[in-house]
């Protein structure tokens, strides 16, 4: 099997840049906790509260947070921490303004949550400055759902619609478990079947997956594509989120790719593939279903503004090209003048100080390897892992 391994290299570089970004972007573990700790209070605070509805009232985690594909706001020094206030005996005989209503009153009855809420359409946020804000969006059971979805408030507070935030959850985590082939990995094996000094090498696992990393990227890429323009046409998270992960999954099992990065790029191509245009009723229009529950359409904006459908094949469009360009650039320079353009200078070059510091710590330490599925990587775990010679890494003595 050939591998072109120097390109394979300047791959491999690229990708722990990358990666290495969307660990700059996410929350961190601490601020995490933080935030766990939290939202927990806030729970046991609403559950305390005298309301029926409030009884055995539980809050968790939904959205970026809850799949690790956080991304910190351009220009602001916190995360948005979306939350789900579950109310196992509100029905539908209560409308969405009077369950938000309950949910606002307990939270003004605290001193101290009543000095950081703020009002929302469809939910109420704390704001911790400088660090997080939460969302708590009120939810019912929805008994219509096979998937045991919920209920959400729309914008107007007089319908409930169909939502499952968990059941979601779970079908992103099944996909980001899929682990892709990749041809530089089977080189590898087919190298160390040959010899019998080195030891089978072990699945990889860094606590980020693939997945994550992906969709990261794209929603980085998106917020500085979009920085300056109408936020009405920003297309929204979760459709970049459901789309990569349906493309993740087709790509992993129906194909094999020279590296990491080739995946990438295959992934983000074959996003639109999965976008319909017919309704369930049959009606032309723009549908990307929610698949854990029913009458939930995430492109369903789309249909009321055909200038949002626009804008995200507009910008989908510069994304691949972007990433594309990006593995034909030749030096290092060159590589950080377009990931500035692309993701921004900030978080890239928090990647680069972090990436040629532990590149550096390796070589002078003598642990510096090829690793087949995340590229470079600095660890003496890695039994199957192939050397990597000295001052040859993309960017420096290869050109």
């Amino acid at each position: 099997m050939f591998v072109d391994h120097r390109l394979a290299h300047r791959k491999a570089y690229l990708i722990n840049l990358l990666a290495r970004m969307c660990a700059e972007l996410d929350i961190t573990e601490s601020r995490f906790q933080q935030a766990k700790e939290r939202y927990e209070g806030v729970a046991r605070w609403l559950a305390a509260g005298e309301h029926f509805l409030l009884h055995d009232l539980s809050i968790y985690l939904q959205g970026s947070t809850a799949l690790g594909t956080s991304v910190r706001p351009i220009g602001k020094n916190e995360h948005d921490v979306d939350l789900v206030a579950f109310m196992p005996s509100g029905t539908t005989v209560w409308t969405p303004a009077y369950i938000k209503k309950v949910i606002g009153d307990r939270l003004k009855a605290h001193a101290t949550y009543a000095r950081l809420l703020e009002e929302k359409i469809r939910c109420w946020r704390l704001v911790y400055a400088n660090e997080f804000h939460l969302d708590i969006t009120p939810a019912i059971l929805n008994l219509a759902c096979r998937n045991q979805g919920e209920l959400v408030p729309d914008k107007s507070l007089r319908e409930w619609k169909g939502s499952n935030p968990r059941g979601y959850r779970k079908a992103f985590e099944a996909r980001a478990a899929l682990v892709p082939v990749i041809k530089l990995t089977k080189a590898l094996d087919e190298e160390i079947k040959s010899r019998a000094d080195i030891e089978p090498f072990p699945v990889a696992s860094s606590g980020r997956s693939i997945l994550c990393n992906f969709v990261q990227v794209a929603k980085r890429h998106r917020d500085v594509h979009f920085e300056g323009q109408d936020l009405a046409l920003w297309p929204i998270s979760v459709i970049l989120t459901t789309l990569i992960a349906w493309s993740y999954e087709r790509c992993v099992k129906a194909g094999v790719y020279d590296t990491e990065f080739d995946l990438m790029i295959a992934v983000l191509r074959g996003m639109p593939a999965f976008i319909r245009r017919t309704l369930p009723d049959g009606s032309p229009g723009w549908y990307i279903p929610n698949e854990t529950t029913i009458d939930e359409n995430f492109a369903e904006r789309w249909n009321d503004d055909p200038d949002k459908a626009e804008a995200f094949f507009t910008w989908h469009a510069k994304a691949v090209a972007d990433m594309e360009n990006l593995a034909r650039v030749d030096g290092t320079d060159l590589v950080r003048k377009r990931m500035d353009e692309s993701f921004g200078p900030r978080p890239v070059g928090a990647a680069f100080t972090a990436l040629d510091n532990e590149i550096a710590s390796a070589r002078r330490s003598g642990l510096l390897r090829m690793a087949p599925l995340v590229g470079l990587t600095a660890t003496p775990a890695v039994a199957a892992a192939v050397p990597v010679r000295s001052n040859t890494f993309y960017g420096r003595d290869c050109g």
